[in-house]
């Protein structure tokens, strides 16, 4: 009998797994908290060991194809002059704009799409209890159901609740001392391709972004440490956010306007996932459950593909008889190289791109400005595109 995997989560890495585990012969089944498949999201990007897993999935094109249009990024002053431009067709490798630009919700739906023709969703409903007796795990839904798994994949997001019940205390989250919000605004006549970005005193920025959809995807960031503002209710967040940017210049005012109506509100306190493990028994953990690197890093979706393929691999070489604890320490052998790069994001880091006075931000400006020259740039953006020793995907079969 083939394995019947549950899988917890259908984003980016659970959607990923489900295709990968199916076409290996396995039977999934997908479990999303959600009532309905999420669409929304802000700009993500991918490259390296993800876009081959793209590839091999015969997603590439299709993903090239749905891409946001963003065509550079723009550091810009409180007039909207950019004061560093890093324009994509003049870069010879991916900058802080990749070639392969796509809103998170159109690449979890390309995935989905290819996934669910060979995977069971169940949505509307999540994990209440597994339990584990070494041969198989027994897992009571909240909607009142229990079946029995030869193993549970975990690939919810960052703050997973599943995890949690497995994994409890084992989590030691690296909090980055910055608190963001994103949602998305209407177009306005004089927003470009470009990403732009402006930075204010307090370690304020807003930015703005385009996507395909003829609307514009705002964020607003303050770097501080957090004081549990991630865990407060939706209006006070908003609120929060009203008084911080009240005076914040450029077009806070109209970004504002817009969040009072955004349907897809987003607001948390970036913080790593760091786990010495990422199974237990007939658990297993990728994605950003695993090991959530947070946007400063700047690979989330990469290590999320990539992560969701390699776990699958594993399991498939193991084969129907195989042991599986085995499978998830090879899975997590190939994987912990990539991720404790990705997460290697110095501490200091959001501090330094978030200035708190105009001196800083003078500073900052004039750093870009300078990295953004012909000549300088392309160093500038190998700098941005970092390498990172990803696993040997030549031993999955493509």
């Amino acid at each position: 009998m083939p394995r019947h995997i549950l899988i917890t989560g259908a984003s980016v890495a659970g959607n990923t797994a489900a295709w990968a585990l199916a076409r290996s012969g396995c039977k999934v089944t997908v479990v999303e908290r959600a009532p309905e498949f999420r669409d929304g999201g802000q700009n993500i990007d991918v490259r390296g060991a993800g876009r081959e897993v793209l590839r091999r999935m015969g997603l590439e094109q299709a993903a090239l194809d749905q891409g946001t249009g963003e065509e550079g990024t723009a550091w810009i002053d409180e007039d909207g002059r950019a004061v560093a431009e890093f324009k994509t067709e003049e870069l010879s490798s991916d900058g802080p704009t990749a070639e392969m630009e796509i809103l998170r919700g159109d690449l979890a739906r390309l995935l989905y799409d290819a996934a669910r023709k060979r995977a069971d969703y169940r949505f509307g409903d999540h994990v209440a209890a597994i339990e584990d007796d070494g041969t198989a795990a027994t897992v009571r839904f909240a909607g009142g159901q229990q079946e029995r798994f030869d193993a549970v994949v975990v690939a919810e997001g960052v703050g997973s609740t599943t995890r949690e019940r497995v994994f409890s205390g084992e989590n030691e989250p690296r909090w980055m001392d910055l608190t963001l919000a994103y949602f998305t605004i209407a177009r306005a006549p004089d927003d470009d391709r470009m990403w732009r970005w402006y930075h204010t005193t307090g370690g304020r920025s807003v930015s703005l972004r385009p996507d395909r959809h003829g609307t514009t995807r705002a964020m607003l960031t303050i770097q501080r440490p957090t004081e549990g503002e991630q865990d407060w209710d939706m209006d006070r967040q908003k609120r929060f956010l009203r008084e911080q940017f009240a005076d914040a210049g450029w077009q806070a005012p109209r970004v504002l306007a817009g969040m009072e109506t955004a349907s897809d509100f987003y607001f948390d306190a970036l913080r790593q996932v760091r786990l010495a493990r990422w199974h237990r028994g007939r658990v297993v953990l990728t994605g950003d459950a695993a090991w959530c690197a947070t946007p400063l890093a700047g690979i989330g979706t990469t290590l999320a593909l990539t992560g969701a393929y390699v776990l699958a691999g594993e399991i498939a070489r193991a084969g129907d008889g195989g042991r599986l604890e085995e499978a998830f320490a090879a899975y997590e052998k190939a994987m912990r190289p990539m991720v404790e790069q990705g997460q290697n994001v110095p501490k200091i880091g959001p501090r330094l791109m978030n200035p708190h006075s105009r001196l800083g931000i003078h500073l900052l400006h004039g750093a870009l400005h300078l990295a953004s020259l012909p000549g300088v740039r392309d160093a500038f953006a190998k700098l941005m595109n970092r390498q990172l020793d990803e696993p040997d995907l030549s031993r999955y079969p493509a």
